[in-house]
């Protein structure tokens, strides 16, 4: 029999990497999807197959990290092996405005699903493996390079919810002997970024002030320095962390960053752009307390789990840079298209 792995989040970035991953493994995926009214499974289209079809190895559900219920009935019906908690609200600065929300879905959630899982290991004799997705900036204001034994000082309600998902798992893991591991990832991006972030923010807007779509990008603090990797280099590290054979929390990083500005010139530069002619500041996007400065230390994701990052920070920026000036290039025509047949 296959492995079956349960993936909350799986409609986001980290959700489709890891998706890919674990089929190409072989393992029977089951993913929480939120219901929409329109349809939000964009990343994992393409992985998809018709409930009709035979021999699929993808499985949706409807549920919510805010929902107990939903999240028992789906571990039942998934009888997962292992379980990979992505799901939450992760916009640091959108956990300023929906702080309770944000609470309940990234802190309350992750107790609500372990909570699940301890229930469901005990009755029905199964082993399983829990991952949980930690973040750098639960690290906040603490001097870097950070490690899996630097303090954490989180800055924003969503960081100070991920530190209480972590010791939730810390709390379960030794009190009832379960395989959970903390993984504490710092900033990584893809093409599949969700737009709202700063770096697909800024690539999708060199795409579209290359083709003549725009010619403004508004930012905040450009001063902040991140350790920037690629998504799909560290999905590898989650499943690794479940494949070991002791639980634990590991530091998932490149050990290098770079600022705002930097990753700015960077784009632009790829595109043959000047940012300075094109990017200018807007006080809204500063956030009511900055994190300055983040900087991994993966030295026991290395030693332990035998992973490093593959992606340069050069091609991780080019690869995103020339996926958002496709997609440009197909707006601009599909614009003109339209402008034409009037």
């Amino acid at each position: 029999m296959p492995k079956s792995a349960l993936v909350t989040g799986i409609t986001g970035q980290d959700g489709s990497y890891l998706t890919e991953l674990l089929l190409s493994k072989g393992y029977m995926v089951h993913g929480l999807v939120r219901r929409s009214s329109s349809f939000n499974t964009g990343r994992i289209n393409h992985l998809y197959s018709d409930p009709h079809e035979l021999g699929r190895h993808l499985v949706l559900h409807y549920g919510d990290l805010t929902d107990s219920t939903s999240l028992r009935r789906i571990i039942e019906d998934a009888m997962p092996d292992e379980v990979y908690n992505l799901g939450a609200q992760s916009h640091v600065k959108v956990s300023f405005e929906l702080p309770e929300y944000t609470a309940d879905a990234d802190a309350l959630g992750t107790l609500r699903l372990l909570d699940c899982v301890r229930d469901h290991t005990a009755h029905a004799g199964r082993a399983v493996r829990f991952y949980q997705a930690g973040s750098s900036e639960m690290f906040g204001a603490a001097n870097p390079p950070q490690n899996e034994e630097t303090p954490f000082y989180p800055r924003s309600p969503y960081a100070v919810s991920k530190v209480a998902g972590h010791w939730y798992c810390v709390n379960y893991r030794e009190a009832y002997g379960l395989f959970i591991t903390n993984g504490i990832l710092f900033n990584h991006e893809s093409p599949r970024r969700g737009e709202t972030f700063v770096t697909r923010k800024i690539t999708r807007a060199v795409g579209r002030i290359k083709h003549g779509l725009q010619d403004k990008l508004y930012l905040g603090n450009l001063a902040a320095k991140r350790d920037w990797g690629f998504a799909g280099d560290y999905v590898k590290a989650m499943w690794l962390m479940l494949q070991h054979t002791e639980p634990g929390d590991f530091v998932v990083a490149t050990g290098e960053a770079y600022s705002v500005r930097e990753f700015l010139e960077e784009a632009f530069s790829c595109a043959g752009l000047d940012w300075e002619k094109h990017v200018a500041i807007d006080p809204k996007y500063f956030r009511p307390t900055e994190v300055d400065y983040l900087c991994g230390d993966a030295t026991k994701a290395r030693n332990v789990l035998n992973w490093k990052p593959e992606t340069s920070f050069k091609e991780l920026v080019r690869m995103m840079v020339e996926s958002d000036v496709r997609k440009a290039q197909a707006e601009a025509v599909q614009k003109a298209a339209l402008a034409g047949s009037i």
